[in-house]
């Protein structure tokens, strides 16, 4: 997600754009655009004001900020509530976690949510625009990961729920499993998830590699149950998401898509 993001910033913002990241290849292309190819992230960091981060997870965001200096960070990776407010002490902080496709980054429409104050927000929108169609200030510094993983703890539920549904289809016989999501479609169980997810990766079986895979699923729906805990709540159905998708994991699936979550449920067998 971060080289198409980097691109629409260079092309649109007006702005001198300055990269680092730890393989050539996207560098390289970026150059193309008009992206400088730092050597190093101290060189990012000496030359930026603005430092956007499109990082795995918290491990990897907390290893980049300690080459940071004096900047003012805005933060496009998933990661812990918890981790956005210990960084805005640290930092002039914005939390911005992208939702949507890579198509959606390519394109610059993709949806972003943001925790920061409403002075950072003034400033930093216009190049949030950049990369995307949407753009939401949500609150405080935390407040952008909250509905993020919030959003995809609610995705990965409906998924889920989506391949018992198939799962029951295909091993009972009752019903032709395209009947089955058509029918699904005209009626109260209709969603975007299954008009995507279900229909285009469910249902003709395809989990390719290179998508949102299995992995960073289950991270999310991992940090969002740790956001529940430290409210004193227990979640059913995203502990049960959480189980399944690190079961898929345990299959050798974890870089497949996060539909490949199926093969879990099918696993699963009544006493």
């Amino acid at each position: 997600m971060g080289e198409p993001m980097c691109r629409n910033l260079a092309r649109k913002s007006g702005r001198s754009v300055v990269a680092w990241d730890a393989r050539r290849d996207p560098l390289e292309r970026l150059v193309a655009d008009g992206v400088t190819a730092a050597g190093s992230l101290a060189e990012v960091s000496e030359r930026c004001e603005f430092v956007f981060l499109s990082l795995p997870g918290e491990a990897e965001i907390r290893e980049v900020v300690k080459g940071l200096r004096g900047n003012t960070v805005v933060d496009c990776s998933t990661a812990p509530v918890a981790l956005a407010r210990e960084l805005s002490e640290r930092f002039e902080f914005a939390d911005a976690p992208v939702a949507r496709t890579r198509q959606a980054a390519i394109d610059g429409t993709l949806s972003i949510m943001v925790g920061a104050s409403d002075a950072l927000f003034a400033r930093i929108e216009p190049l949030l625009r950049c990369m995307a169609s949407d753009v939401t200030h949500c609150g405080p510094p935390g407040a952008g990961q909250a509905v993020k993983l919030l959003n995809n703890m609610v995705l990965a539920e409906t998924v889920m729920a989506l391949a018992e549904a198939l799962a029951v289809a295909k091993a009972s016989g009752a019903v032709d499993p395209k009947v089955l999501f058509e029918t699904l479609t005209k009626g109260s169980a209709d969603s975007f998830a299954l008009r995507n997810h279900g229909m285009k990766a469910l249902l003709p079986e395809r989990h390719p590699e290179k998508a949102f895979p299995v992995t960073y699923m289950a991270k999310d729906v991992g940090y969002a149950l740790d956001l529940a805990r430290s409210a004193r709540l227990e979640l059913a159905g995203a502990g049960t998401a959480y189980a399944l998708l690190k079961e898929t994991e345990k299959l050798g699936l974890g870089d497949a898509y996060h539909t490949a979550l199926i093969e879990a449920v099918r696993k699963r067998r009544a006493p």
